[in-house]
């Protein structure tokens, strides 16, 4: 069998968007599915726009998500030699002609056909005179004047485009630049790519493209054109929609996992799964489950999505994510036995690494005075000071606070109160956090250690004492 070769390529003009990295990702599966190869081509043509810092903020964006390719990156702007030799190609076989029309005439003949109710188009007036090269003669390729060019969609089914209704289109410009299609095309001959996977704002470039393929009588590529992803109100996915950069996302706290597990739902299914981990979507993916209509994202399914892996995921693999976010917070937090005992207590109540940094706050502050106001009033009070007492004195008795041999002193100090365990742990709670949401009692006092756990208790007790409380 045909080895499956597929690309992602995008333009360095701005970061990596939503569409553009499930395009890299589908390609990524298609590829990775079939023991093929994935190759990354940067599409630089574009001198005005392309800038490095784009580039490098693709390549960003590429690692995290671990869309590891097999070749490149290749860079258009390093091809032209490649280029000029196809556009002599086309120009020897008579698939190809310099055209000396200036923009305005050109502008005067799309006007023209469409006042005669055609399309606006060229009306081929270079294309038999034989003209030579020029400083300002651009290169127009011969397109047919008759018949259909069919596109064989593996995802839309076929599409059927006229050819009268395509012109005789630009491939190379008077300053030398070659067009978009024409080194689209050369790149996926010369790189061997059998397979195109992208989005379906590409379908009317694929007729100029099948064109010229022929002409350079290579071998069609499987196309596939993906439906666009949408916002909410089923409007194409912008800014306002909350769509951002790649990395932005990283940077909210979303796991790499996850977010390819939801762009992968965003047009293609497997029965009703939802959670994917990476392998089960290299397995699963097929291009005959993706869907026809458009996906909608969703930043509450997306948020969603990711707690579920962040409560998936073990704590050895939670802690090199969540580090920088610890770090950000000013937390002095290495990836030691501790950090695991504070992820332990966190991730099955955390949607993002970011909503985990901020409930482990207690963990990494020497004093978690003060108090939160609402809560001391209520529960740091002169009664509860001889409990907090009480529970010193029991907890420094013992060699470790193991959740079991914690038990048994909480135990002890209810026999000794008569109070429920309630009354004895939200107290204990302030104490230890500062507020009254944390995660268990006895989880927090096993992670925060005995001298930790017995300095806050005491902070408490004095707290309460000299405050009068």
């Amino acid at each position: 069998m045909e080895t499956i070769i597929t690309r992602f390529p995008p333009s360095p003009t701005g970061y990596l968007h939503v569409g553009g990295a499930r395009t890299a990702l589908f390609n990524w599966l298609y590829a990775r599915q079939n023991h093929g190869k994935f190759v990354l081509r940067i599409e630089d043509t574009d001198a005005v726009r392309s800038t490095q810092a784009s580039v490098d903020a693709i390549f960003e964006a590429m690692n995290w998500l671990e869309l590891d390719w097999d070749e490149g990156p290749y860079f258009q702007t390093q091809r032209f030699d490649i280029y000029r030799e196809y556009l002599q190609k086309l120009l020897d076989s008579g698939d190809a002609y310099y055209c000396t029309c200036t923009p305005q005439e050109v502008e005067a003949m799309r006007q023209k056909a469409m006042a005669d109710g055609g399309k606006p188009k060229y009306d081929g007036r270079c294309r038999e005179r034989g003209l030579p090269k020029s400083d300002n003669a651009v290169i127009r390729f011969k397109s047919p004047l008759v018949g259909t060019t069919v596109v064989e969609d593996v995802i839309k089914g076929n599409i059927v485009f006229q050819n009268t209704e395509q012109d005789d289109f630009v491939i190379c410009r008077s300053d030398g630049t070659p067009t978009y299609n024409f080194v689209v095309v050369v790149d996926d001959i010369t790189m061997g790519i059998n397979t195109v996977i992208r989005g379906d704002d590409h379908v009317m470039n694929t007729p100029k493209q099948i064109l010229l393929y022929r002409a350079l009588k290579s071998p069609l590529p499987v196309f596939g054109h993906v439906p666009m992803v949408l916002g909410k109100d089923k409007t194409r996915l912008s800014k306002r929609h909350g769509a951002m950069s790649v990395t932005a996302y990283r940077d909210m706290g979303y796991l790499p996992d996850a977010f390819i597990n939801y762009l992968a739902r965003l047009g293609w299914s497997h029965g009703d799964q939802e959670f994917f981990t990476r392998q089960e979507l290299v397995e699963k993916f097929s291009l005959k489950n993706i869907g026809k209509s458009a996906g909608v994202f969703d930043t509450d399914k997306l948020t969603a999505l990711n707690a579920d892996h962040i409560r998936a995921a073990s704590v050895r693999q939670l802690a090199p994510r969540v580090l920088p976010f610890f770090r950000k917070k000013g937390y002095d937090a290495a990836d030691d036995e501790y950090l695991a005992g504070v992820i332990g207590t966190l991730h099955t109540r955390s949607k993002t690494l970011v909503e985990m940094a901020d409930g482990a706050h207690f963990y990494y502050r020497d004093d978690v005075r003060p108090y939160d106001e609402k809560a001391s009033k209520k529960f740091l009070t002169s009664e509860t000071a001889k409990v907090l007492a009480l529970l010193v004195e029991q907890l420094e008795a013992l060699d470790n606070l193991a959740e079991k041999t914690q038990e048994g002193a909480f135990k002890r100090v209810m026999d000794q109160t008569g109070l429920g365990f309630g009354k004895i742990a939200q107290p204990v709670r302030v104490a230890l956090t500062g507020t009254t949401v944390s995660p268990g009692i006895f989880e927090v006092i096993e992670v925060l250690g005995k001298e930790r756990v017995l300095a806050r208790l005491r902070a408490a007790v004095a707290f309460i004492e000299s405050s009068g409380s």
